[in-house]
């Protein structure tokens, strides 16, 4: 073999493992979890990571929060007490979370059955009256809380998306929305409006809980085409009695923004 063939053989044996080093490279940096179920690209936009909370809001939980997992942009929380259950906001509570630059989620919880039209009516009419009451202003969600246990029906999610719509304020669900559960399949089959419309929230798929900088990416999954802008991706944290979450630019246009 002369020259020219030994620097031609050398000159190919390099170019064909430079070709498996890049193929190899690029395998790698392919995502491990599959593609949310909603087809929603969420790619080009900012995610805000933050929390909920069935406990009232101080400056003790709120500095464990931030010394424990970081400074939230959400915080999740309920409309009204529920002895037992939840504290309801109030108007300090929602002065201190705005004044530390932090965006409330509403949340609704007064019922533990979600069938029936004149009930979804119902229960939105009393949302509705417990968000006035707190001066929320208009074009804020109210997110109705709907857990596993719960029997639930589309004509529920119906009556909830009329009364909503036809207020002050917009339209929201949260639960678990695992496309082999129940309120994932009433959901499918609410009216068209409503699917278009109703902002969810989902619990699904469990992830476990971090700190803001370990979170996921955010990755939910839902119903096909819906507005699937937050993402609750664990639960129960044992230090500061939190949730985790993660939601996206659309909802952050929904929330009660301090100013």
């Amino acid at each position: 073999m002369n020259r020219y063939e030994v620097l031609t053989f050398i000159g190919m044996i390099v170019l064909l493992s430079l070709t498996i080093f890049f193929v190899h490279n690029k395998q790698s940096e392919q995502p491990d979890d599959p593609p949310a179920s909603n087809n929603h690209e969420h790619q080009d936009q900012d995610i805000y990571w933050g929390v909920d909370s069935a406990s009232y809001t101080d400056e003790n939980i709120f500095q464990c929060v931030v010394d424990n997992f970081g400074k939230p942009s959400v915080w999740g929380r309920y409309l009204g007490d529920i002895e037992g259950v939840s504290a309801g906001l109030d108007t300090e509570e929602v002065n201190f979370l705005h004044e530390n630059d932090v965006h409330i989620l509403i949340i609704y919880n007064h019922f533990s059955d979600a069938t029936g039209y004149d009930h979804g009516v119902e229960e939105a009419k009393q949302a509705i009256s417990f968000a006035e009451e707190l001066d929320i202003p208009e074009g804020v969600a109210i997110f109705g809380d709907i857990e596993p246990k719960y029997p639930v029906d589309e004509n529920f999610m119906n009556g909830w998306y009329d009364t909503l719509a036809n207020s002050p304020y917009e339209p929201g669900i949260y639960g678990v929305f695992n496309e082999d559960s129940e309120l994932f399949t009433s959901f499918t089959k609410t009216k068209e409006e409503a699917k278009e419309n109703i902002v969810l929230w989902t619990a699904y798929p469990q992830k476990e809980v971090t700190d803001k900088n370990s979170a996921p990416k955010y990755n939910p999954q839902g119903p096909d085409e819906s507005n699937l802008y937050g993402w609750q991706y664990a639960i129960d944290a044992e230090t500061c009695n939190i949730d985790t979450n993660l939601f996206t630019d659309q909802m952050i246009n929904i929330l009660w923004k301090y100013e």
